[in-house]
């Protein structure tokens, strides 16, 4: 994941930064969410919100 090395071009600067803001967003695990991620957080909230506005 991390980049070994002096980055060459504003392309491998780009990839890096690509690559760190997807791990962020989907694949770190966040303290603060009950060590799940970000992704799986979210996806969990969504489905309980959807099961709450189902009609009886």
């Amino acid at each position: 994941m991390f980049h070994d090395g002096a980055y060459r071009t504003i392309g491998d600067v780009e990839f890096a930064t690509a690559g760190w803001v997807d791990w962020y967003n989907n694949r770190r695990l966040h303290g603060s969410l009950g060590m799940t991620t970000p992704v799986e957080y979210e996806d969990a909230h969504y489905a309980a919100l959807n099961q709450q506005v189902q009609p009886a």
